[in-house]
C-alpha cells in the first residue's frame, strides 16, 4: 500500500490540450498513411540510402523536367508570340499563387466567388508548386513557426534549403508544425483540386499553353517548351525566393525578432510579395506594399476583382497599428544607435566634490567649471572653444551656469551635449542636482526615461546643464 501511494503521489500531472484547431496531418490523396510508421528522415543520409532521401516527385516538376526544357531549347526556336504568351501566362499562374494560394487560401484577406477562385486555382496548377490545401497548409505553418524547426522552410537551416531543398528532399510531416486548415476542409474548390492535382497540373502547366501557341500560331513544340516547361521553372524559382532572399535580403522597418524583410528586387519577381517584413507583421492585409511608389500588381488585381462584384471582404490591417509598428522598429533602431554614443558618466555615478575643494583643485591646475551643479573638466577644450580662450579660462573655478545660459551666450543643445562628455564630479552644498542623485541612491522619485537597452534619453533641451532664464517682472526693474 505504502509503495502504491508513494507511486501515486510522484506521478507528474498532465496538461490539458489546447483547443487550437490543429490535428495531424491526414492526406486526402494517400489512404494508407500511417503517421506512427518511422520516417526515412530520422536516418541518416548514406550513399546506400540517398535516393530514399529524395522527393522524386518534387525533383521530376522542378529539376528534371525544367533541364530538358533547356536542353530542348536549343532546338526549338522561339517565337515572338509565343515569348509574349509565355509572359501572360506567367503572370496569370503567378497571380494563381499570389493572390490565390497566398492571400485568398492561406491567409482569408478576402473572400473570392466561385469563378474567380477556379480561376486562381486553375492558374496555381499551372505554376506547378503543389495544391492550394498543401502550400496554404505549409505556409501557415511558416507563420506559425517561423525560423524554428517546425518552420518547414526556415531559412535559419539555410538559403539554398530555404529556396529549393525542402521541396526536393522528403520532409518528416511530424515535424512541421500544425495549423488549423478546418476552412481549406470545407472548400469544395481546394479540396477538388487537391484531389485531382496531377491531373490539374498537366492540364494547365504544359497541355493548355501547347494546345494555345499551337492552333493560335503553328508553334505546338514552342508552346510546350517555352510557355510550358520553362515557364513554369521561372515562375517556380521567383516564387521560391520568397522563402529564401525574402528572409534574407532588404530592410525589416516593421519588426527584426525575426528574419522576414522587405526589398523591391524580391517583390519584382513575386509579383508584389517581397515587401516581406510587413507581410509577416501584418498577414491578414490583402495588401503587400502600402506605398504608391512600391511594386505590388497582385493587389491592384484583388482590388480590381473587388469592382468587378468576383471579391469582396478585402481586409486592410488599421494604419493606426501599421504606423505604431514602424515608429516601434524606428525607435529601437535609435535606441541601438544611441547606445552607441558616449552621454557623459551619468550623474549618479560621479564622487560629489565640496565647493571648497573644486576651488582648491581648480587653482592647483585643473580646469574644472562648474555649471548647474555639475563639476566639468574643460582643460583640453580650452584651445578648441569657439568663444576663445580668455571667456573659458576665466570661468575656471567658478560657477559659470548663468554665463553658460544666456549671460554671456545662450549656447546650442551641441555645447550642452558636448559638455557632458567633461563631468567629473557634483557639487555639495544643497544643490539640485546633489538632491536628484541622494534620490536616485534610495529609489525615492525623479525616475529617468530610459529607452529599450537601458539607456538614459536625454531630449534636446533637457541636458541637466540647461538652467531656464528667469522670467522678468516689475519687482526686478
Amino acid at each position: 500500500m505504502a509503495s502504491s501511494s508513494s507511486s501515486s503521489s510522484s506521478a507528474v500531472p498532465q496538461a490539458e490540450a489546447f483547443p487550437d484547431g490543429t490535428t495531424d496531418h491526414i492526406p486526402l490523396r494517400k489512404k494508407a498513411y500511417d503517421i506512427r510508421k518511422p520516417h526515412i528522415t530520422e536516418q541518416p543520409i548514406t550513399w546506400s540510402n540517398w535516393y530514399q532521401h529524395v522527393n522524386w516527385l518534387n525533383t521530376t516538376f522542378i529539376l528534371i523536367i525544367p533541364l530538358v526544357g533547356m536542353i530542348a531549347s536549343y532546338w526549338v526556336p522561339l517565337q515572338p508570340k509565343t515569348a509574349i504568351f509565355a509572359v501572360v501566362y506567367y503572370f496569370y499562374s503567378g497571380l494563381g499563387i499570389t493572390a490565390g494560394y497566398h492571400r485568398l487560401w492561406a491567409h482569408s484577406s478576402y473572400k473570392a466567388s466561385l469563378p474567380l477562385k477556379i480561376f486562381l486555382a486553375a492558374g496555381g496548377s499551372a505554376a506547378v508548386e503543389g495544391s492550394a490545401r498543401w502550400w496554404s497548409s505549409l505556409h501557415r505553418s511558416h507563420h506559425r513557426y517561423t525560423d524554428t524547426d517546425k518552420d518547414p522552410y526556415s531559412v535559419r537551416k539555410g538559403l539554398l534549403y530555404s529556396h529549393i531543398g525542402w521541396m526536393v528532399m522528403k520532409q518528416n510531416p511530424r515535424r512541421i508544425g500544425r495549423t488549423d486548415i478546418t476552412d481549406l476542409n470545407e472548400d469544395p474548390v481546394v479540396v477538388w483540386q487537391h484531389r485531382h492535382f496531377i491531373k490539374c497540373v498537366v492540364t494547365m502547366a504544359l497541355i493548355v499553353p501547347t494546345l494555345v501557341c499551337g492552333f493560335g500560331w503553328g508553334d505546338f513544340l514552342g508552346g510546350y517548351v517555352y510557355a510550358g516547361i520553362l515557364r513554369i521553372f521561372f515562375i517556380q524559382q521567383a516564387t521560391f525566393c520568397v522563402n529564401s532572399l525574402a528572409h534574407w535580403l532588404g530592410d525589416q522597418p516593421f519588426d527584426d525578432r525575426n528574419s522576414p524583410r522587405d526589398h523591391v528586387l524580391t517583390a519584382l519577381v513575386t509579383l508584389g510579395e517581397g515587401y516581406h517584413n510587413f507581410h509577416h507583421e501584418f498577414p491578414s492585409d490583402f495588401r503587400n506594399a502600402i506605398e504608391w511608389w512600391q511594386y505590388d500588381p497582385t493587389k491592384w488585381f484583388i482590388w480590381t476583382m473587388k469592382q468587378l462584384g468576383l471579391a469582396w471582404n478585402l481586409k486592410k490591417f488599421p494604419q493606426n497599428e501599421i504606423e505604431k509598428g514602424r515608429v516601434q522598429q524606428l525607435q529601437k533602431k535609435l535606441d541601438q544607435k544611441r547606445a552607441t554614443l558616449d552621454w557623459g558618466v551619468p550623474l549618479e555615478s560621479l564622487p560629489v566634490i565640496s565647493w571648497d575643494d573644486f576651488v582648491e583643485q581648480s587653482k592647483n591646475g585643473k580646469a574644472w567649471v562648474a555649471i548647474a551643479g555639475v563639476i566639468h573638466d574643460v582643460g583640453k577644450f580650452i584651445a578648441d572653444h569657439p568663444g576663445g580662450k580668455a571667456l573659458i579660462s576665466s570661468a575656471i573655478g567658478k560657477d559659470a551656469t548663468a554665463v553658460f545660459n544666456g549671460g554671456v551666450y545662450n549656447h546650442s543643445n551641441a555645447a550642452h551635449n558636448l559638455i557632458s562628455t567633461m563631468r567629473v564630479g557634483v557639487l555639495r552644498g544643497g544643490c539640485e542636482v546633489e538632491i536628484w542623485k541622494r534620490a536616485q541612491a534610495e529609489n525615492k522619485d525623479a525616475v529617468p526615461i530610459t529607452d529599450s537597452s537601458g539607456q538614459r534619453i536625454v531630449r534636446a533641451g533637457d541636458q541637466v546643464t540647461r538652467v531656464s532664464r528667469p522670467v522678468a517682472s516689475a519687482d526686478a526693474a
